[in-house]
């Protein structure tokens, strides 16, 4: 089929760039991802896919890092306004965001799971000059002031789409049982736990995901299986002190944004591990009122990570740590949230011969990389170890392309030619593993 495979692909490049670019003009941060899982789910219900959405597709309990109350009204407010039906809505109501497909080819076969992200970042994307950035050359940045799909999801959505317009288009030649999870707020760990826990990956016989870029490669240049996922913990940290008149009672105050701006610097002083790569970072921090008034409310939001879970829970723990004594310290008090946590995983060795085999006559893949260090943390990596803990086949891979910045960057961009090259690299995939 491998004639058939890339006059399909040809076929559907416009579809592709179509998906990546509506997608991308309405960025959502996690569990707020409302417009998003509409538009994949649109699409999918015309393939004939069986959908599972809201609690049928994630265990609620489960979640990491949902947002109040307020954000998620807000945020339904404006999905109802740009046109998500009802009906929708009501099944995504409070955060239960993102969706599972499933298609059955009534052929006995192995199953098949594949995991698409789908959330942005809370980054306001570059406005400037075309020559700097081509989504704003071509009219399709992000129409959210504050919000930009700054680390590919955008592509991985709408390749997820070009996989499954596939199964359905040629489902009488395919065999075996599909599934598909596109998944809400892997963007700070948060999302893909609540998948796993609904039992979705408990009988799958091969998990394939993976992501656009992570470091500049040449179009074309495929890593067959990444390693290196860096376990990570993700803390809400409020500090609670007293106001007071800065001139006329300042011992009467507990300076909330002192203590804050102590612990951000105590935290990056903690030691590195012999036994591994470690890493910390404090992303936010926010305080006070005005400059006569003894701050008494901080918030700061920070992250660690760790080469293994065993690293990552030093990290996490020396960081509370510091962060109560530094409180105790400024008298004041501190309340500490874990909002997202990811663990360690690698992929398996030996799909560089599998995805060579594979792609033997692909005019879009040409060269294949054994592995690669992601260095960062992937909320995929629960999903790796939970099939391959059960005896299945599991990888997570790299698709090559120049970057115009790095991600998480306001110009993050990268060349849209590499959604064709995952998408052979997926379907390639599913008929050498189905």
């Amino acid at each position: 089929m491998a004639k058939e495979t890339s006059d399909y692909i040809s076929t559907i490049s416009d579809s592709l760039i179509s998906w990546r670019r509506q997608l991308h003009q309405f960025p959502e941060l996690g569990w707020t991802e409302y417009e998003t899982t509409y538009l994949i789910g649109k699409e999918l219900s015309k393939l004939g896919f069986t959908l599972f959405l809201g609690r049928d597709a994630l265990v609620s309990e489960e979640r990491m890092g949902v947002p109040s109350k307020e954000i998620l009204r807000i945020s339904e407010t404006r999905a109802l306004k740009n046109g998500v039906p009802k009906d929708w809505l009501s099944k995504m109501e409070g955060g239960h965001t993102g969706l599972v497909a499933t298609l059955d080819t009534g052929k006995a076969g192995k199953h098949v799971a594949l995991r698409f992200d789908i959330d942005a970042l809370p980054i306001p994307e570059n406005k400037g000059s075309s020559d700097d950035h081509f989504p704003t050359s071509q009219a399709f940045s992000s129409k959210s002031p504050y919000l930009m799909h700054a680390c590919g999801h955008d592509g991985h959505a709408a390749i997820g789409l070009g996989v499954a317009t596939y199964l359905s288009t040629f489902q009488e030649e395919l065999s075996g049982t599909f599934t598909m999870l596109f998944q809400p707020a892997e963007e700070g760990s948060r999302g893909a736990k609540a998948m796993v826990e609904k039992g979705w990956l408990d009988e799958v016989d091969v998990f394939l995901s993976g992501h656009i870029g992570i470091t500049p490669m040449q179009i074309g240049e495929v890593v067959a299986s990444a390693h290196g996922f860096l376990a990570t913990s993700k803390l809400d940290v409020s500090f609670n002190g007293k106001s007071a008149h800065a001139g006329v009672e300042p011992q009467e105050g507990r300076n909330a944004l002192l203590a804050a701006a102590a612990a951000s610097l105590h935290l990056h002083g903690i030691p590195r591990h012999s036994d591994g790569e470690t890493r910390i970072n404090v992303g936010t921090l926010q305080a006070g009122s005005g400059r006569n008034v003894i701050p008494d409310y901080a918030e700061m939001s920070l992250e660690t990570r760790g080469e293994t879970s065993i690293l990552n829970q030093f990290m996490e723990d020396e960081a509370i740590r510091i962060i109560q004594q530094t409180a105790g310290i400024y008298g004041v008090e501190c309340d500490i949230r874990l909002v997202g946590k990811g663990i360690e995983a690698s992929s398996e060795l030996g799909w560089k011969e599998i995805l060579e085999n594979a792609t033997r006559s692909s005019k879009r893949v040409n060269k294949i990389i054994e592995t690669f260090p992601l260095k960062a943390s992937e909320d995929a990596a629960y999903m790796l170890n939970h099939v391959r803990d059960r005896g299945g086949k599991a990888t997570y891979f790299i698709f090559g392309t120049p970057l115009a910045a790095g991600h998480h960057h306001p110009l993050f961009d990268y060349d849209e030619k590499v959604l064709e090259v995952a998408l052979d690299v997926y379907i390639s995939s599913i008929l050498s593993l189905s």
